[in-house]
């Protein structure tokens, strides 16, 4: 051990021999590892001691000879091996390194590192398989090895550690048997191997015999079967997840002995049965979660009656009504119940007792009126009712709710004027009232709304005119009001609406013209202004809303010609139809294609044949005496040119065949053949290979899509493009095909090398195969050029050095994508957080919800039906 740190400072001549031997190991692991942020610049050799160093904190137990005792470099973007080193600090007991870009695999020597009791190396980017030796150090308390990529089985030494309490392994690769050899460590408190691609195991009985479990975290381990009975012999269990797992069963009785429950996550399985009795028991309980499985039944009041801060049973088969006494808890904060065959009314006094913050009841059948006490206390946020039977008006309390931000009302049989308070909500995002009885009109309280984007009061009964305040809501994405009753004229305000997507005010009884400046509605999809009673001519300026797909202004009064401008809009949908329009069609729309669109015009008649029936008026005029002619001119016309004719029908023919016969989408698309064959021009290639050329093609929608257009190859051609496409597919390493030869499928990491072929592409400007790397792929060549040159000769000398730190590391993260070895390459998940970390400056880590024992992903939960 001390002749390698001997031949250190020999051949380091900057080292001080004042150093002591801890400041030696530590600057050792400096030279090991890159550090590209500086983060260890003042790990100066010349000190006679680290204490001072940055992540560095030494005991005062000595001040001659101070010691080591705490290293702690998390999120400075260290990269590289693990400094072993680090490990031969004999006094070392705190080291962490969580949140780098540490790599290779792991070892530890148990015989050096024996005071270590603290070991963070969680979100770094480590391989292979978890560190057998890592059982073997004597006074280690806390593990946490989470967020990197090691795989394999949990060795079976880790059932020797002696004192360990704390052990998080969640979201790895670890695809081998559920570790039962766990069960042997007696002193464990907190065990976490959430997120892991075990294989398919039953819960091990045997977990019953670790009595200082507090944590037990197994969300999405592949556990499959029953869940055993004898988990309820953990008499200290606080928090026990099986979320996302394939159990199958009903929920144990038995489960109610454990009385030290807090959180109890049973969401996204296959459980059936009724919730178990008895759980009046579980008087800690404050989070049960048991949504998205196949439970039925009662919802039991000896439940409802916990004083429960959240309770979530949506995506099941219950039945009856909420138990009343839900409404007790003063804790209550979230109650999702939606897609569920509920009845009845809610609690009357829901909110009342409580800071009740999210309402979620959709998709039952509920009746009632909406309780007026769900605001009570000032902290609702979330108020989703949508598709029951509510009746009666929308609560005044609710009006002075300010701290709502998504209220969803739709489809209920709710009616009344509502509340001008309640049109004013100023943190609302989300408004939804359609499909009810409302009556009244819209209040210009709505002017308060500036948080509002999404604004929906379709199919009610809504009159009056349509405030112009609605032109201050500068947020505003969504305006749906139609099937209503709306009268007076579209505000001119409305065009202030830059952010405006969806315009539909159909089905009322508008009048006046389609406001100046419309064109100022730059991100306007989709206007829907049908069945109103609007006059006036068409804009022309509206051929300038390049985003626009949608366009019905049919069963109107519009008169006027069709403004030639709308060619050149996008579109998907198109209708002029029933208005009083007149003249000639613009030559795109002068196509049995388009007749639909303009129908019920009569004055487009007279110059559009294609519009006109058989008795429309129009006279009609005898030609039969020039038929003659026509027929000898024809015969000529056979005689000179018959054969050039039909090879330019023939070719006409195979190039319309190509361009629209031969189409293929495998996906539903929100763009038509016709939109995307206008874009395939040499102008708009990107990219070329074998098998054709890509396409950069804008959408109407602004969207942005890469289309790809396919030779035809004859069977001569396609001897030469076998060669041509073994040269395309070059930059794929011969392992990676995480490889695709022995498993037959494709996992996360077989993208991940792709991925890292376009990054290398986006910062050195060069193809991945062609002259620009020579004969190498692009890839071999980076790899090469970089060792031999320098970043320099490989970044793109195009972009601006500006930004060359940040391209240094995308170029970094590349590299990382497309190691040789798929196993060491890095998962999505992260590079997504390094290629944000890579373009912005450092942020701090967000905290878990406040009392979550384990953080589980949180969805919207009932809009996954009803997408904003």
């Amino acid at each position: 051990m001390l002749l390698p740190l001997l031949l250190l400072i020999l051949l380091s001549p900057q080292l001080s021999l004042s150093l002591t031997q801890d400041g030696l190991f530590l600057y050792r692991a400096k030279l090991s590892l890159y550090d590209p942020t500086n983060a260890l610049s003042n790990w100066n050799p010349r000190d006679p001691t680290p204490c001072n160093w940055t992540g560095i904190r030494c005991n005062n137990s000595s001040l001659s000879s101070p010691r080591v005792v705490n290293v702690s470099l998390s999120s400075v973007s260290l990269s590289g091996p693990f400094p072993s080193s680090l490990c031969r600090i004999s006094s070392l007991s705190f080291l962490s390194l969580d949140n780098n870009l540490l790599n290779s695999t792991l070892t530890f020597d148990p015989s050096t590192c024996h005071n270590l009791n603290f070991l963070n190396l969680s979100s770094n980017l480590f391989t292979g398989a978890l560190p057998e030796n890592l059982a073997f150090l004597p006074n280690l308390k806390l593990a946490d090895l989470s967020y990197n990529n090691f795989s394999g089985d949990v060795p079976a030494s880790y059932g020797l550690f002696q004192r360990l309490e704390t052990l998080i392994l969640i979201d790895n690769l670890l695809d081998g048997h559920f570790p039962e050899v766990l069960a042997n460590v007696s002193s464990l408190k907190d065990l976490q191997l959430a997120y892991n691609p075990f294989l398919p195991s039953p819960i091990p009985v045997q977990l019953a015999n670790m009595t200082s479990l507090e944590n037990l975290w197994l969300t999405q381990c592949n556990l499959v079967g029953e869940i055993p009975s004898q988990l309820s012999e953990l008499p200290r269990l606080t928090n026990l997840d099986l979320s996302f797992n394939g159990l199958t069963g009903s929920i144990p009785s038995e489960l109610t002995r454990l009385t030290t429950l807090v959180q109890l996550e049973l969401y996204n399985n296959s459980l059936v049965g009724e919730l178990p009795t008895g759980m009046s028991n579980m008087t800690r309980l404050l989070r049960f979660d048991v949504s998205n499985n196949k439970l039925g039944g009662l919802i039991p009041t000896d439940l409802t009656q916990l004083q429960l801060e959240s309770l979530n049973l949506f995506l099941n088969e219950f039945v009856g009504p909420i138990p009343e006494n839900i409404a007790v808890s003063a804790n209550l904060v979230e109650l999702k119940l939606f897609n569920n065959k509920l009845t009845g009314k809610l609690p009357a006094n829901l909110g009342l007792n409580s800071k009740l913050q999210r309402v979620d009841v959709s998709e039952n059948s509920f009746s009632g009126e909406i309780p007026k006490t769900l605001c009570a206390n000032g902290f609702l946020e979330e108020l989703v009712v949508i598709d029951n039977s509510f009746s009666g008006k929308i609560p005044e309390s609710l009006g002075n709710c300010s701290s709502l931000i998504r209220v969803r009302l739709k489809g209920n049989k709710l009616s009344g004027e509502v509340p001008a308070q309640f049109w004013g909500l100023p943190n609302v995002d989300l408004f939804e009232l359609s499909n009810n009885n409302f009556t009244g009109g819209i209040a210009r309280d709505l002017s308060q709304a500036q948080s509002l984007s999404v604004l929906r009061v379709s199919g009610n009964q809504l009159d009056g005119e349509i405030p112009a305040e609605i032109g201050m809501l500068q947020n505003l994405v969504d305006f749906s009001a139609s099937g209503n009753l709306m009268s007076g004229q579209i505000p001119d305000s409305i065009v202030n609406l830059s952010q405006l997507v969806r315009l539909d005010l159909s089905e009322n009884s508008l009048s006046g013209g389609i406001p100046n400046g419309i064109h100022l509605l730059e991100n306007l999809n989709e206007l829907n202004l049908s069945n109103n009673e609007l006059s006036g001519e068409i804009p022309a300026e509206m051929g300038s809303l390049r985003v626009l797909n949608y366009l019905d202004l049919s069963g109107n009064q519009f008169v006027g010609e069709i403004p030639i401008a709308l060619q050149n809009l996008k579109l998907n949908k198109l209708n002029l139809s029933d208005n009083r329009l007149s003249g000639k069609l613009p030559p795109m729309f002068d196509k049995e294609m388009y007749r639909a669109s303009f129908l019920g015009n009569p004055g487009l008649c007279y110059d559009n044949p294609i519009l006109c029936s058989d008795g429309s008026g129009r006279k009609k005029t005898s030609i039969f005496w020039i038929i003659p002619i026509f027929l000898l001119a024809g015969l000529v016309l056979v005689v000179g040119v018959g054969l050039f004719y039909w090879k330019v029908k023939d070719f006409i023919k195979a190039r319309k065949g190509n361009a629209l016969s031969k189409w293929r989408s495998f996906h539903k698309l929100g763009f038509s053949a016709n939109e995307i064959l206008d874009c395939l021009d040499e102008n708009n290639v990107i990219g070329s290979g074998a098998s054709g050329k890509v396409y950069k093609v804008v959408l109407s929608n602004g969207e942005t899509a890469a289309v790809k257009k396919l030779w035809e190859v004859t069977r001569k051609e396609e001897i030469s493009m076998d060669s041509n496409r073994q040269n395309e597919t070059n930059h794929c390493s011969i392992l990676e095909c995480a490889e695709y030869a022995y498993t037959m499928r494709v996992n996360e990491k077989s993208d991940i090398y792709s991925f890292g072929v376009v990054l290398l592409e986006l910062v050195t400007g060069r193809r991945p195969i062609g002259q620009e790397v020579g004969e190498k792929d692009l890839v071999t060549w980076a790899c090469t050029t970089l060792d031999q040159k320098g970043v320099d000769d490989v970044l793109d000398p195009k972009l601006e050095s500006l930004f060359k730190e940040q391209m240094n590391k995308v170029l970094d993260i590349a590299i990382q994508c497309v190691n040789p070895l798929p196993i060491n390459r890095p998962a999505m998940r992260k590079v997504v957080k390094l290629l944000r970390d890579a373009g912005a400056e450092k942020r701090p880590k967000v905290e878990n919800k406040e009392g979550k024992l384990s953080p589980y992903y949180h969805d919207d939960d009932c809009d996954q039906n009803n997408v904003v």
